[in-house]
């Protein structure tokens, strides 16, 4: 059985969207998955299957429909691809703040002209870096203000994004060790 990381996007922040996570937990180990873990009330679903990492993400977003009555988009992320992404850390230092640098989750490849799109609203103590299906960014100055951070969260990106601090990034890692 494969474990992944589902990260579920824009759920439990503020009125809507709200998922109760003990619910879910259960619901998805009815519905046969193995191992499964929530952390944090914001969608972060670690869980063992038997299908693919993509099929266990579409079947998430399936049972989140018929449940709750949400369309909630998800990316999927294995063990190893954590793993690469924490090595990968292309702005090391930023890591020593875990709540200012986030780790933005693409579904797919992002738009060629995604670093000027970027460049163009990050401040000049902001940073950021496209590795593949993520997107770094560090916001010494805080993430509620910063239109990088905005851009980031994963509204205007064409593809389904959703972004972790650091610190979830690295627990991610952890849980979905086997």
């Amino acid at each position: 059985m494969a474990r992944c990381a589902i990260l579920l996007r824009g759920i439990n922040i503020g009125p809507h969207n709200r998922i109760p996570m003990a619910e879910l937990r259960a619901l998805l180990t009815e519905d046969g998955f193995a191992d499964v873990a929530i952390h944090l009330q914001s969608g972060n679903v670690v869980l063992s299957s038997a299908g693919s990492p993509e099929e266990a993400a579409r079947r998430c977003e399936d049972l989140i429909k018929l449940r709750f009555g949400l369309d909630i988009r998800s990316v999927v992320r294995t063990h190893g691809e954590l793993l690469g992404v924490v090595r990968a850390d292309p702005l090391p230092g930023a890591a020593a703040l875990p709540k200012g640098y986030q780790v933005t989750f693409l579904e797919s490849a992002p738009d060629p002209g995604i670093g000027a799109r970027l460049a163009a609203v990050a401040t000049p103590a902001e940073q950021f870096a496209v590795i593949g299906r993520e997107i770094y960014g560090w916001h010494p100055e805080g993430i509620a203000r910063s239109r990088l951070a905005t851009l980031l969260a994963g509204r205007g990106l064409k593809v389904t994004a959703t972004a972790r601090n650091w610190t979830t990034v690295t627990a991610l890692l952890s849980l979905t060790a086997d």
